[in-house]
């Protein structure tokens, strides 16, 4: 019975995310998805707040200026007049803005780790969208890279090491709805 469990009688199960490869890439995916979810959430807080890099403090949202002005008004490409249009709506404000938030407080903590990843292929896909082409590079920008990584953070449970996931993904909740892992 070569490559099976002796008590059990049935093959050893695998182990899943970052442990799968090693303990070294688990370590990696985890700094990653710490680090990723820092730029999230310093965009949220930056916007919010006003803290200078890049977001001067007369243009925070706190003192009632738009976050999506600069990025969407100066849209340019073939969707321009869509992203134009959307500029300064206050739904589209604070459904980016929480966006911001959600997404980086998920990978910071390591939950939500599929949703997360959906909600910033998506954010990121509409961020690319305003900027066609990109300046620096005629296919690939880093919001291409930011969604590839997110993609690979949830692949892999990075959530799983420094982070919340495992009792996360041991939740009712989770257990109810596995895609909320």
């Amino acid at each position: 019975m070569s490559g099976t469990d002796i008590r059990s009688g049935h093959a050893p199960r695998r182990p899943e995310g970052p442990a799968a490869s090693s303990p070294v890439a688990g370590r990696v995916w985890a700094a990653t998805r710490i680090c990723l979810g820092l730029v999230y959430l310093w965009a949220f807080f930056d916007k919010t707040f006003g803290a200078g890099f890049p977001t001067p403090p007369k243009y925070a949202w706190l003192t009632g200026n738009s976050p999506t002005l600069e990025f969407l008004g100066g849209a340019r490409g073939p969707l321009s007049h869509l992203f134009r249009s959307l500029a300064e709506n206050r739904l589209v404000d604070l459904v980016f803005m929480a966006g911001l938030f959600g997404i980086g407080a998920a990978l910071l903590l390591g939950i939500g780790m599929r949703v997360a990843a959906a909600a910033g292929v998506v954010m990121m896909a509409l961020l690319y969208l305003t900027a066609l082409p990109p300046r620096v590079n005629p296919l690939i920008d880093e919001h291409v890279v930011y969604a590839l990584v997110g993609v690979g953070l949830a692949a892999a449970n990075a959530g799983d090491v420094w982070g919340l996931g495992r009792p996360w993904a041991a939740t009712r909740l989770v257990g109810r709805l596995p895609w909320l892992r």
